[in-house]
């Protein structure tokens, strides 16, 4: 993942630290960092999130389900069915990142009891 971030240029490696920041915060302490599709991800009984940088915007891939669950939250992002798109040198607010990642922690968690 300190590969992957190092290839970034700023403003949109600044801005995945901090997401990258909040999104460990948010995930149990057993979580791992992998690349994951070529970007990097959070894993913990499975890919958790994924975050990355593009040209013109960073983006966040909670799944469909986490972006369907918090939609209403999520207004002013551009979505589509498994990515929020956010500015480069804007990371979204850490309160909501660690709302998305908890949501998908928990769905993760209930997914292996079944």
């Amino acid at each position: 993942m300190d590969e992957y971030l190092a290839r970034v240029p700023e403003p949109a490696r600044s801005t995945l630290n901090k997401v990258r920041a909040v999104i460990r915060s948010a995930v149990p302490p057993e979580a791992t960092e992998t690349i994951s599709y070529r970007i990097p991800a959070f894993k913990h009984k499975g890919v958790l999130v994924w975050f990355a940088a593009f040209s013109d915007h960073c983006s966040l891939f909670p799944t469909a389900s986490v972006i369907e669950a918090f939609k209403h939250e999520l207004k002013g992002y551009t979505t589509s069915k498994g990515t929020i798109q956010f500015p480069t040198d804007k990371p979204m607010p850490a309160a909501l990142v660690k709302k998305l990642v908890r949501a998908r922690v928990t769905q993760m968690a209930s997914k292996k009891r079944r």
